[in-house]
């Protein structure tokens, strides 16, 4: 039997993809809920996620803070550095961070476990027991990366505002009363939601294709090992595209507010 071609075995794979994540909305509501396996994913993956989230948001805020604000020295523009640096770390920055971070730690953990549950045959059993490996395994990982992912995210949003600040009034002597009025005068609130939404949807694209690698899992340590590695590299090809999109459509849905 000659095997698939890498285009066919790709669209096969983005449609179980996507057919894990409908199933995995569909069997939220059902009962009996996951709850105390949710609390354990959701702790696992922020207690291994928010020190690294942290230490990463410092030097992301800050190397936007110092290029922006050579920028807008060259251009004659300094009142609109913190603006536009506090924006590009709420909006953008801290999302992707974020989610880049869950998915390495919490997304790459979850992934080796049920990875090791399918090579040990347990998620074959529990199907022929006649329980759902999604609504018992799949629906609390993915919920826990995305309350780990909205919750870190307000962190980082506030560690990287805080570095660019930092960095732009102390490292390149900017006003510290020009960097806030600035950030007050052009920042709205639907900017902390669309970096909240982004969240949202970044943390439940990890937690889902951490699932899919893991249960996908060929046989062997190697097996587990190869499934680790795609799902951190697909989740984060997956965030710098839906960030793409989710970006274009608030930029044209969404008018900026006047200085």
């Amino acid at each position: 039997m000659r095997r698939p071609d890498p285009v066919s075995r790709a669209l096969t794979q983005v449609g179980e993809l996507f057919a894990l994540a409908l199933d995995t909305l569909r069997a939220i509501p059902k009962r009996p809920f996951p709850a105390k396996d949710l609390l354990e994913q959701f702790w696992f993956v922020t207690s291994v996620s928010w020190i690294p989230a942290m230490l990463v948001a410092i030097p992301f805020g800050a190397v936007i803070a110092l290029q922006l604000g050579t920028l807008t020295v060259q251009v004659g523009a300094q009142s609109f550095t913190g603006a536009a640096s506090v924006l590009a770390v709420v909006q953008q920055a801290a999302p992707i961070v974020t989610t880049l971070v869950i998915a390495g730690a919490g997304g790459a953990a979850i992934c080796a476990d049920l990875g090791a549950r399918t090579i040990r045959d347990e998620i074959d059993a529990m199907k022929v027991i006649g329980i759902s490996p999604v609504q018992a395994l799949v629906v609390p990982r993915v919920l826990a990366c995305v309350f780990s992912a909205v919750l870190l995210n307000g962190l980082v949003s506030v560690v990287g505002v805080l570095g660019g600040y930092f960095f732009n009034v102390i490292v390149q002597g900017g006003t510290p009363g020009a960097y806030l009025a600035s950030f007050t005068a052009l920042a709205q609130f639907s900017d902390l939601v669309v970096g909240e939404v982004k969240a949202l949807i970044f943390g439940f694209l990890a937690g889902v294709v951490a699932a899919y690698r893991g249960l996908g899992t060929k046989p062997g340590p190697k097996g587990v090992g190869d499934s680790v590695n795609q799902s951190v590299v697909v989740t984060f090809l997956l965030l710098f595209f839906v960030n793409f999109v989710a970006t274009t459509l608030y930029l044209q849905l969404v008018p900026g507010k006047a200085a």
